[in-house]
């Protein structure tokens, strides 16, 4: 756990002095039946969809999907959630600790994300802080895989960080950005399958370097990335005013995972391939007269080419249908979200501006157009549901 440890800032008695401020919730007991041999409780067992040959990938991420969207329609439909939360106990000690920690969650953000950092300024207190904490979850997560410890990162690794997850989930937090998430999901309808099924992603990177096809490369896709979406719409909120199904928000969501990662594997096809790691459905080289080898050696040809206007073409696909569901946030969250889709989508372009070299040259957004995107995403974000579908019509 050599990766976990670069994070801890705080000492354990630290994190335990919080537990205090974290209730033990019938929604968090609830969460807890998601779990890998419990999920079948729910709308099905999830590890068994995925042990299903018969069934897409798709198919079975979309069941957690509506297991997600369920918990925030019970939500909304009772009203239960309050985020002024008032103090339990006399002093304020424990409250500053956890001040504390999300105000660390939100300095790592600020340094690792800054578009999206000056992004969730805009939103509420709450509702920012627990995107932090969420954020760094993700991050700490990432870490233990592509961060410089990776190397001595063993699945028994994982399974302790999982471990982690659970105590959190269930108000033993370990440390102090584990108290914020910890704290996060007893105040919001966060579902854990989402949370595990991102280590999940974790574990497929120490033990696999090839995808057959696209259906396989959508599930790594989901579990590193697409899981985000999921883990964050609760907090961001949907609009009051829109019409759209929860369903739909969710799959947005998920879309714009999905999107985020196929345009991080276009970019980073020769970083990766330095790796060992060819992140492409193998059946789709096969078809465009490609190899392995071909991706070693690092040549631009107009088979290459080819190829990677369809990767890219796709990629797009999956942004359009994220795009959709942007507009049903709550108003003070899409701004982050906005700003994200369209400086991601803009990788894509350099990529192309590139003559599709992502072997020797990695495609960026430079910060002259990083800080264009700002306003054009503040635009979109006040746009309401109405008004954007009104725009798609014309």
């Amino acid at each position: 756990m050599a990766g976990v440890l670069l994070w801890v800032i705080c000492p354990k008695e630290n994190a335990t002095a919080l537990l205090s401020l974290i209730p033990k919730s019938g929604k968090q007991k609830r969460s807890r039946l998601c779990p890998t041999l419990k999920f079948a409780t729910g709308v099905s067992a999830f590890s068994s969809a995925v042990a299903n040959p018969a069934r897409s990938s798709e198919e079975k991420v979309y069941e957690v999907v509506l297991k997600q969207a369920a918990l925030v329609k019970e939500q909304r439909q009772k009203k239960a959630l309050d985020l002024k939360r008032t103090a339990e106990t006399d002093g304020m000690t424990d409250w500053d600790l956890l001040n504390e920690a999300y105000d660390r969650c939100g300095e790592v953000c600020a340094e690792y994300a800054k578009t999206f950092y000056l992004g969730t300024l805009l939103m509420t207190p709450e509702r920012r802080r627990a995107v932090w904490a969420i954020y760094v979850w993700c991050r700490r997560t990432d870490e233990l895989v592509d961060g410089p410890n990776a190397p001595h990162i063993t699945p028994r690794a994982l399974d302790r960080w999982e471990k982690r997850l659970d105590d959190l989930f269930e108000g033993r937090p370990y440390d102090m950005f584990d108290a914020a998430l910890s704290d996060t999901v007893s105040k919001y309808p966060v579902d854990i399958q989402p949370f595990k099924d991102m280590i999940e992603g974790m574990r497929l990177d120490l033990r696999k370097s090839r995808y057959k096809n696209f259906d396989e490369l959508y599930l790594y896709c989901y579990y590193v990335a697409g899981t985000v979406g999921l883990m964050s719409v609760p907090v961001m909120g949907i609009a009051p005013e829109s019409k759209a199904s929860t369903e739909s928000v969710y799959n947005a969501a998920l879309a714009l995972g999905i999107a985020n990662q196929l345009t991080n594997i276009l970019r980073d096809v020769g970083e990766d391939a330095r790796r060992g790691r060819i992140y492409l459905p193998q059946d789709e080289l096969a078809r465009a007269g490609l190899s392995d080898d071909d991706i070693f050696c690092g040549q631009v040809t107009d088979k290459w080419r080819s190829f990677m206007k369809d990767q890219i073409k796709r990629a797009r696909m999956f942004f359009d249908e994220a795009e959709k569901g942007v507009a049903e946030l709550n108003a003070a969250s899409r701004w982050p979200v906005w700003a994200s889709l369209l400086l991601y989508r803009q990788i894509l372009d350099a990529i192309e501006a590139n003559d599709y070299n992502n072997f020797t040259k990695r495609a960026y957004v430079g910060k002259a157009k990083k800080f264009a995107s700002l306003p054009v995403a503040y635009g979109r974000a006040l746009m309401g549901t109405s008004k954007l579908s009104d725009l798609a019509r014309t």
